[in-house]
């Protein structure tokens, strides 16, 4: 079964080529498009589907990406959410992400490099290509806030700095002094406080939270 996916942006003749490109990609489906965060909000309060993905403009009029990802974020967290913007400086992809964004993409990435990034949304749960990955390491782990209710012990931070490595476990193992079962052990516990199934996702938390 095809992923359903909806497009948010005030461009009419680019959501429609979106849509164009993205139906011929073999795993994924375009079910409607909206004009901007208000117009999404109403077509959910009409029993519009809820689809699996949002690509999601930021520069829109009424209600822009900013506004429309921190709604989705409370209102339907199921929703993996991408934005894909003309706009790539440092504040905007911050912000989308502290919003509830789990990808980023500019308009003019290859049709290619769209689906793969779909497709790693869908599987992994997030997609930051390497020049947002880049602005992430050098602002977001400034002022990132780890909830409170998360007691993440001195060890386990320590074990959090070497996931966005590409060290083995057995190497990080050898680096925190302890054997590799410790490691697992670290690596179990977090994805259990975190709600986390890979090594992936405990890198994208430590980047994001300041423990790289």
């Amino acid at each position: 079964m095809k992923k359903t996916i909806v497009i948010v942006d005030d461009h009419v003749l680019i959501a429609k080529a979106l849509e164009g490109i993205i139906d011929n990609f073999k795993d994924f489906e375009v079910i409607y498009v909206a004009e901007n965060g208000k117009d999404l909000i109403q077509k959910f309060e009409n029993n519009s589907k809820i689809p699996d993905i949002i690509l999601l403009d930021i520069s829109m009029p009424i209600m822009d990406g900013f506004e429309t990802v921190l709604w989705l974020k409370e209102n339907h967290p199921n929703i993996k959410v991408m934005a894909l913007s003309m706009q790539g400086d440092d504040k905007s992809v911050i912000k989308m992400i502290k919003n509830g964004a789990k990808g980023y993409l500019l308009k003019n990435t290859h049709p290619k490099e769209l689906e793969n990034a779909i497709k790693k949304l869908s599987n992994d749960g997030f997609f930051y290509p390497e020049w947002a990955s880049k602005i992430i390491f050098s602002n977001l782990g400034n002022d990132a806030v780890v909830e409170n209710n998360l007691k993440i012990s001195d060890r386990e931070r320590e074990f959090l700095k070497y996931t966005v490595t590409e060290l083995s476990y057995k190497e990080i193992a050898d680096k925190m002094c302890c054997s590799p079962r410790t490691v697992e052990s670290y690596r179990d516990q977090l994805c259990d406080k975190l709600e986390l199934k890979t090594r992936v996702g405990l890198a994208v938390f430590a980047m994001k939270n300041g423990f790289a």
